[in-house]
C-alpha cells in the first residue's frame, strides 16, 4: 500500500513550543499537564459526536515498553489508530508517558483543523505525494504501486470529512495487508477493490489479526529455513526495529512500525526454536 510520508500530514515543528511544559500567554507562566489535556482533547471530540471514539471506553491508551534501565520508552494510541511515541531519551517511565502524550496532542490538534478534514482538494494532494514517492522507481514494483494508489484513493475518498488521525487504523490495515503480501494474493483471487476495502473496513486492528498475519510469518520463516535460504524473519523484525526506533525518535506516527515488529515477534515465537538459531 502506497501511502504519503507521516511527515506531510503530521504537526509542523513551528507549533511545538506551545506545547511545551510551560505555556505562556499574557506574560501568566503556567504549567500544562499534557497528559491530562490529551485526554481531555479526545472527550470533548466525543462528546461533539467527532472522531472514532464511542461507548465511553478508554479514549488514549498507553503502552509502556518493559525496561529495567533508562532511557524509557512509551507509546499512546489515539481513537482512530494513530500511536506516537516518546521522541526523547527519557531518565524515567513519567517523562516518557508525558513526552508521547506531548507529540500525539500537538498532532491531534494540528490535525482537528477543518484544512486537514479528507476533503477532494485534500485526497488529489495525498495522491499525488504517493505518486511522486514512485517517480523514477523502474523495478517490478510498479504494478503494485500503482494499485496501492488506487485503493489508497478508493480509502480517502470513502473516509471525506475524517481527519487522517482517524483514519490511520484503517490505513495501517492496508499498510500490513501489503507488507505481508495479501492484498496480492486477494488481487490474483480477482477480489475487487470494493470488495477488499468492504471486508477490512469493519474489521478492527486486534489480536485475531496480527496472530493470523504472525502465523503467515511463520510459515514463510519455515518455508525459507527448509529451502536452506536462512530464516526471513532476523532481518526483517531489524528493518521494523529501525523503522520504529528512527520514526519514535523524528517525532512521527508510527503505528505501521509498531505493529509490523510485534507482528514478527509474535512470527518469532511460533516458529521451532531450531529455526532461530
Amino acid at each position: 500500500m502506497v501511502y504519503p510520508e507521516a511527515s506531510r500530514w503530521g504537526a509542523p515543528d513551528a507549533i511545538a513550543p506551545l506545547y511545551d511544559d510551560v505555556y505562556r500567554a499574557d506574560g501568566v507562566i503556567s504549567t500544562v499537564n499534557v497528559v491530562e489535556a490529551l485526554q481531555e482533547f479526545w472527550q470533548a471530540k466525543a462528546s461533539r459526536g467527532g472522531g472514532a471514539a464511542g461507548g465511553g471506553g478508554a479514549l488514549v491508551i498507553y503502552e509502556s515498553v518493559p525496561a529495567a534501565h533508562p532511557p524509557y520508552v512509551c507509546y499512546v494510541t489515539l481513537p482512530g489508530g494513530a500511536c506516537f511515541g516518546s521522541f526523547q531519551n527519557c531518565p524515567t517511565k513519567a517523562e516518557a508517558r508525558r513526552s508521547a502524550a506531548k507529540i500525539a496532542l500537538m498532532n491531534s490538534v494540528f490535525n482537528d483543523h477543518e484544512s486537514r478534514l479528507i476533503s477532494d482538494h485534500f485526497i488529489e494532494k495525498a495522491v499525488a505525494e504517493a505518486r511522486a514517492s514512485f517517480a523514477g522507481d523502474n523495478s517490478n514494483h510498479n504494478q503494485d504501486a500503482n494499485a496501492g494508489i488506487a485503493a489508497y484513493r478508493f480509502m480517502l475518498e470513502a473516509n471525506k470529512g475524517r481527519t487522517m488521525l482517524e483514519f490511520q487504523e484503517l490505513m495501517t490495515v492496508f499498510q500490513l495487508l501489503h507488507w505481508n503480501g495479501s492484498l496480492r494474493a486477494m488481487r490474483e483471487r480477482q477480489c475487487s477493490r470494493q470488495e477488499v476495502v468492504a471486508h477490512y473496513s469493519a474489521r478492527a486492528l486486534d489480536d485475531t489479526m496480527r496472530e493470523q498475519m504472525a502465523l503467515e510469518w511463520a510459515g514463510k520463516e519455515r518455508d525459507s529455513v527448509a529451502a536452506g535460504t536462512g530464516g526471513v524473519l532476523r532481518g526483517e523484525l531489524a528493518r521494523a526495529e529501525r523503522e520504529l526506533r528512527a520514526a519514535r525518535l523524528a517525532a512521527r506516527e508510527l503505528r505501521f512500525p509498531k505493529e509490523k515488529r510485534d507482528i514478527l515477534l509474535l512470527a518469532a515465537r511460533m516458529a521451532p526454536a531450531q529455526q532461530q538459531q
